[in-house]
């Protein structure tokens, strides 16, 4: 991959400045292979993010939203500003070892019936997050928080996956889409504040191209769990299953 391919990354900023400035050194340290042009919007942080950005980085250009808008409303201001080829939705939460970026972007110049893909995501200990997932049910989402083997069957866990895997369901804490995809889509539907955006944005682009997880590119998630830890943060992802429910109810 000669040309220099354009690349754009947004990551939604909300109070976590140190995160923010984490991920953005090591995203600035590792990527060669591809021209990237990052963004951070802002859902109205009070503990200096926009400031501490710009100070420390220039060239990332920062969107202040003056209100916490949600993941994908804070995600969809960039889409009026994207002139890339791909764009990488990336977590506060994210870092970087290696060129993952480029190594996606190259698999994705070479299989143009992709649309969307993950890389194989790592907890700081370097195990394999289980993230690629089946298309959301009741069942799994309840059962597999008190069953394992539901757990399992829904995240694929019994499943090797060491090669480029076609799934269902790509997680939202690192995915990389065409950039025309996106647009067309009218990127991530706001009707969800937190959670269950990424599953609808997966189930739509497959209306259109292939979702991939791809194990060739490797990235670390620090994965707080918010919705295992917080009774506002579960109320809300219980509220995000029931648009998605009755969204996805009728449909293919």
């Amino acid at each position: 991959m000669s040309e220099m391919i354009p690349v754009s990354g947004c990551i939604v900023a909300y109070n976590n400045r140190g995160e923010i400035l984490e991920c953005l050194s090591a995203l600035k340290a590792q990527t060669k292979g591809v021209s990237l042009s990052l963004f951070v919007s802002d859902n109205g942080s009070d503990d200096g993010t926009p400031a501490a950005v710009r100070a420390a980085f220039p060239d990332v250009s920062v969107i202040e939203n003056g209100a916490n808008l949600g993941f994908g409303a804070g995600h969809n201001k960039v889409l009026p500003l994207l002139s890339s080829r791909y764009h990488v939705m990336i977590n506060p939460d994210i870092t970087l070892e290696e060129d993952a970026i480029t190594e996606m972007v190259r698999y994705m110049e070479d299989h143009p019936e992709v649309g969307l893909m993950m890389p194989d995501i790592r907890n700081p200990d370097g195990t394999r997050q289980i993230l690629p997932k089946h298309d959301p049910t009741w069942r799994y989402m309840i059962a597999g928080k008190f069953l394992p083997a539901v757990r399992t069957a829904y995240c694929r866990g019994n499943e090797a996956m060491e090669l480029p895997t076609e799934i269902e369901f790509c997680s939202g804490c690192f995915m990389l889409i065409r950039t025309e995809l996106f647009k067309k889509l009218g990127g991530f539907d706001e009707r969800y504040f937190l959670y269950m955006e990424d599953a609808d944005l997966s189930r739509r682009v497959r209306q259109e191209a292939k979702v991939i997880f791809f194990p060739g590119a490797k990235v670390t998630h620090a994965w707080h769990h918010e919705s295992a830890k917080s009774g506002k943060a579960l109320k809300l992802h219980i509220e995000s299953a029931r648009k998605y429910f009755a969204k996805w109810r009728k449909r293919p």
